[in-house]
């Protein structure tokens, strides 16, 4: 076997030394075309578990590594003049450039023909002369632009500038430094590596970095190897209290701007991308060498496993593409939180550090208290003492929604049940929405209920445009509130383009009605597919019947019992179609600009506050995003949710697409979070978060990190209607926050399983010391230690 790899950086030559130790008759040639004792970075971190591979697949490596190994457990947050400490995290580092050595000396050791200064032939060339290619050379890889159709690659270049620096001040731990100037934010990410010097990254936003005058000096050409040494004076002076008279050290140093790649496929023929050339995660997350090293052990690994290069390379996609996608999907949500990190400027430190620990949604609630409990337990106190929810889960601390007060941050959201019948709901409305309030949220929304006949979804969908509807509500709220303080609320909407289908199938879908279905209206005669009803242009004379349609069911509403309102101002139905700019294709006053495609929903949330009592919560429910090219933006939404606050609105439920059929989502766990964050700290306006949230840890984090005030677990209630009670009971909380009815109250305790009842004998002559919660990089000590 014939096998070339281009790129003999970390990933490149550890893929080499793997695979020749597997097969030492493998004829393996590496390409490089820096010296072998060039290198561009500084330190290097490593997670336990990628050093555990490293370990067991070559133990000389990780020997060499791991006699250098920078080691620490603390992170330290310096904002706002303190230092807030977590520990229990675990890091090792190690220089890249000694790193490089380790690794070049093994491949010498084995024999891998490693060609330094050489540029590597064309891969196509090379493809033809080998049984294999491994390319191995970086986020501008040449060999991804020469199969360019084949690998697809989706290069998202981002708006922040970063400069890769290090520094002779030795840092004991991982610190994030938040700078705030008169011209922005500027952020630190700073970790020791050896006993001389750190890793320093500085990092600012555009405009911030624009107003600090640093456009000047980088918009200079700066020749191959050298730095930006004007910037990185002026860094320096920026940061002088954090560098305690240390200075900044460059190494062909620059702005530039985070490129996150990623590729549709991995291979090509006998071609196969490795490390950051197949694909990158922001550094604030991890490390691209980690990555490129997990990908050569997997490449060796699946080489050496199956009989063929095309079933290895195969394998090895499938087996690391969904490990680099989680990994991504966690790098993307920290990238973005440091990206918008003067959203969160204005929290009070205990609350930012939490934040900026949990970022990624790796790091949890109940994840940071196992690390370190002394760090959540103050998080934990300053939160209850500004909410005065005493000594319990985040979760369970009340909170005012307009002027209902609620018990806890767990909302049921509004669940379309498609068992009305003429509008009317009927028992499996009782029974859905009685379970639900018993099972221990704070409020829970009836879904989807129409404020006229043609404002249906369906025929199975609720109404509140007649008596009897009314009656029947009444008849379902005076129930619940007999047996329960839960706070029942109900969504009135009119469904535009939606309205007149069929109930959906087990996939989400629905048809038009092909018999009985009524006339559609939107914001413009947009389809929703192709298969649908085309809608008429709304008219004037339609529009002021729909506002008076829904303040005559705000009547309904209040006379009826229920203790708040949610307006359905999302997904795609009549004021969605007006707010979004590809349903809204109107020449007059309610279309074009964001201030005309607002002026209808406006009207009608003015006419609904009228005539809803203050002592009762309004909610407006959003599609933050359309997941489609051309649609709401991050700046609209932010104005809309001023204007509707403005409007009467306590609160924003903050929910995403549906709003064209054409939209791709990026699924994933609480994955609509972040527009709530958004939302409420861009804006201050309470939200509601919705969107795979199924987990009371992520809950508490959500709500402890300030991302929004409530959070809607929807699925997660609907699989246990009693998940907020339980949720309490695995906490071991019993406060008013979680009340058990009376009737159920003897399966509040958590209850035995098998085994449970089973004490353990000691087996262990010594018993283990736990490893300490707070670990400094001391590199004094550590060589003391040594030489002993």
């Amino acid at each position: 076997m014939r096998v070339a790899v281009i790129g003999g950086g970390p990933g490149g030559l550890y893929f080499a030394a793997l695979a020749k130790q597997l097969s030492p008759s493998w004829e393996i040639t590496v390409w490089e075309r820096n010296a072998a004792d060039d290198t561009f970075g500084f330190g290097v971190v490593f997670s336990d578990e990628t050093l555990d591979g490293i370990a067991q697949a070559d133990p000389e490596i990780f020997t060499a590594m791991s006699v250098e190994f920078a080691r620490w457990s603390d992170i330290d947050v310096r904002y706002r003049g303190q230092v807030l400490t977590s520990g229990g995290h675990g890091f090792a580092a190690l220089g890249r450039k000694r790193l490089l050595r380790i690794l070049q000396d093994r491949c010498a050791a084995l024999q891998v023909d490693v060609r330094y200064r050489t540029l590597a032939p064309p891969a196509g060339q090379l493809a033809a002369a080998y049984d294999l290619v491994v390319a191995s050379d970086g986020v501008r890889s040449a060999t991804r632009a020469a199969f360019a159709d084949t690998f697809a690659a989706d290069l998202d270049e981002r708006h922040c500038r970063y400069m890769w620096l290090a520094t002779d001040k030795v840092f004991e731990a991982f610190t994030f430094i938040v700078e705030e100037q008169d011209f922005g934010t500027m952020q630190v990410h700073a970790y020791p590596f050896d006993a001389t010097r750190s890793t320093f990254i500085v990092e600012m936003d555009e405009e911030a970095w624009r107003r600090a005058g640093f456009a000047e000096s980088a918009d200079r050409d700066f020749p191959p190897g050298t730095s930006d040494e004007d910037s990185i004076r002026r860094c320096e002076e920026i940061l002088a209290g954090h560098l305690d008279g240390h200075r900044l050290i460059p190494n062909g140093s620059k702005w530039i701007r985070f490129t996150t790649v990623r590729n549709t496929t991995w291979r090509h023929e006998n071609v196969v991308l490795l490390g950051d050339a197949a694909h990158t995660a922001h550094f604030s997350i991890g490390s691209g060498t980690k990555l490129a090293m997990e990908d050569a052990l997997a490449l060796a690994a699946c080489l050496h496993e199956h009989p063929d290069v095309p079933a290895a390379l195969a394998a090895y996609e499938a087996e690391r593409k969904p490990v680099v996608e989680s990994t991504q999907r966690a790098a993307q949500a920290s990238l973005e939180w440091f990206e918008n990190v003067g959203r969160y400027t204005g929290q009070e430190a205990p609350q930012f550090a939490f934040n900026l620990l949990t970022r990624s949604r790796r790091v949890t609630y109940d994840n940071l208290r196992v690390r370190d409990q002394q760090f959540t337990d103050a998080v934990d106190a300053w939160h209850a003492a500004e909410t005065a929810g005493g000594a319990t889960p985040p979760m369970f601390r009340p909170f005012r929604l307009g002027g209902l007060r609620l018990r806890n941050r767990v909302v049921v959201p509004p669940t379309a049940l498609y068992a009305a019948v003429d509008g009317v709901p009927g028992d499996f409305h009782l029974l859905h929405l009685s379970t639900q309030a018993l099972g221990g949220s704070a409020l829970v929304i009836a879904g989807m209920t129409a404020v006229s006949p043609d404002g249906r979804a369906t025929s199975g969908c609720p109404g509140l445009y007649t008596d009897e509807q009314e009656a029947a509500w009444r008849r379902i709220t005076d129930f619940v509130h007999r047996q329960s303080d839960t706070g029942l609320g109900v969504q009135l909407t009119h469904a535009g383009r939606r309205a007149a289908t069929g109930s959906p199938s087990a996939d989400g879908t629905s048809a038009p009605l092909a018999e009985g279905g009524w006339p559609l209206i939107a914001a413009s005669p947009i389809a929703w597919d192709e298969a649908s009803a085309t809608p008429r242009e709304a008219t004037r004379e339609d529009m002021d019947t729909v506002v008076q349609d829904f303040a005559e069911a705000a009547r309904r509403a209040d006379r009826a019992g229920f203790d708040a309102l949610q307006l359905q101002y999302a997904h795609g139905q009549l004021m969605s179609s007006f707010l979004s700019p590809l349903t809204n294709l109107r020449t007059d006053a309610y279309g074009g600009r964001l201030a005309g495609r607002l002026r209808f929903p406006l009207e009608v949330l003015r006419a609904v506050r009228a005539v809803w009592p203050a002592g009762k919560a309004l909610i407006v429910r959003i599609s933050a995003a359309d997941w489609a090219e051309g649609g709401i933006g991050e700046a609209d939404v932010v104005a809309i949710c001023r204007a509707l606050a403005d409007g009467g609105a306590d609160a924003i439920d903050v929910s995403t697409g549906e709003v064209v059929a054409h939209e791709r989502p990026r699924y994933g766990r609480s994955y609509q979070t972040p527009y709530a964050d958004l939302i409420r700290n861009a804006t201050g306006i309470p939200t509601i978060a919705v969107g795979a949230i199924s987990t009371y840890d992520d809950v508490n984090s959500i709500i402890l990190a300030g991302r929004a005030d409530l959070c809607a677990v929807g699925r997660a209630q609907l699989h246990d209607p009693l998940w907020t009670l339980h949720a309490a009971a695995a906490q071991n909380y019993t406060g008013p926050g979680a009340p058990w009815p009376a009737q159920w109250k003897a399966g509040s305790a958590r209850q035995p399983g098998a085994r449970t009842d089973r004490i353990p004998p000691r087996l262990q002559l010594l018993r283990t010391i736990d490893a300490p919660v707070h670990q400094r990089w001391l590199p004094r000590h550590a060589a003391a230690t040594t030489a002993l």
